[in-house]
């Protein structure tokens, strides 16, 4: 493993909170459906780092879920945002506009 991909890997999973509750502004979601998403958008993740965090969000206050029947198997857990978890994305988004801003204006010298 090259020493930046580990420096990515760690930056994604910095980042990935904040990827989720976007998502989740949307709309409600599946684990399996996150997944889908987060790789669509090149954001890697495997369901050994997603399945804690989303429990993780979940008993923060941040993220909630129920129960759908599924017409392929067993019924689903759907995650969707809190009103807490709205107001931590606008913290999150705020935060990280910032600091794309201070890293963009250090490369640019």
């Amino acid at each position: 493993m090259k020493p930046t991909e580990n420096l990515q890997a760690q930056m994604r999973k910095g980042l990935l909170e904040l990827c989720l509750l976007s998502i989740l502004r949307h709309q409600d979601a599946y684990s399996a459906d996150l997944i889908d998403k987060l790789k669509t958008s090149n954001m890697l993740v495997v369901e050994g780092t997603l399945y804690p965090l989303l429990t993780r969000m979940k008993n923060e206050g941040l993220l909630s879920y129920e129960w759908q029947e599924s017409m392929q198997g067993p019924p689903r857990k759907y995650y969707k945002i809190t009103t807490q978890g709205e107001i931590f994305w606008q913290e999150l988004s705020r935060a990280w506009k910032e600091l794309e801003t201070t890293v963009n204006s250090l490369l640019a010298l």
